[in-house]
């Protein structure tokens, strides 16, 4: 299968510490935290990657190359300006083959078993799959919620009540259909297009995942990754 990996971001809350490439470079155990996120992929049988690429993005190019020492087959989709999440998928379809195709961020690292998010779009006939994650304030977020079946009711929706609750994860399964109504340039597809579907009434549905979860965007979380890698949690 086929996989979208975002990494075009700026990194601009990290500079501080990662100064001299993409975050998803920033080297963990003298490796870059995005080998860790691409060998979850391919032990999950995910064989193709398309990275989604703007800054510095020829420095995952020559890390990577073809992606043979990796496991993978590697192919690079390069931004000229930012163009949001949507907007990168959107760049990538055209090395987008298959029917169906993951997506995800290259600066997050969460462990979760892909193929379940086959099995539930076969299952249900879902249009997009994809992984939510439980987090004790969810008013620091735009909540996710699930019915009972796994149907996605609501997404990015705020709320003032801190309490437990669950968000977006930020790992999906598209089918191809939903690429051709991403448009072109910069758009988001959190606050825009995954809205618009479930607004649209199309079948978009999901999990809740309690594996392990860091986004390297912040100094702390990137630290906090070190030190778990080098206890062996990852």
């Amino acid at each position: 299968m086929q996989a979208v990996l975002l990494a075009g971001g700026l990194g601009t809350r990290l500079r501080s510490v990662v100064c001299d490439r993409p975050k998803p470079m920033a080297l963990i155990e003298g490796r870059p935290f995005m080998e860790y996120v691409t060998d979850e992929l391919v032990r999950h049988g995910i064989t193709d990657i398309i990275f989604a690429v703007g800054y510095k993005g020829s420095m995952v190019e020559a890390h990577f190359k073809d992606g043979g020492a990796f496991g993978f087959q590697a192919l690079y989709a390069y931004e000229e300006t930012p163009l949001g999440t949507g907007g990168a998928v959107k760049n990538a379809g055209r090395f987008l083959t298959e029917e169906r195709f993951y997506v995800l961020n290259a600066d997050t690292f969460y462990q979760i078993d892909y193929t379940r998010l086959v099995s539930q779009m076969d299952s249900q006939s879902l249009d997009m799959a994809l992984v939510l994650r439980e987090v004790p304030d969810v008013s620091r977020y735009g909540q996710a919620i699930l019915d009972s079946r796994g149907i996605l009711t609501g997404f990015n929706e705020k709320t003032n009540q801190a309490g437990s609750g669950t968000i977006n994860g930020g790992i999906y399964l598209l089918k191809r259909s939903l690429l051709e109504e991403i448009p072109e340039g910069k758009v988001s597809l959190e606050n825009e297009m995954i809205p618009g579907w479930l607004a649209e009434g199309k079948r978009l549905g999901g999990f809740v995942n309690d594996g392990y979860f860091m986004d390297i965007g912040i100094p702390e979380a990137y630290f906090q990754f070190q030190e778990d890698v080098r206890a062996g949690r990852i």
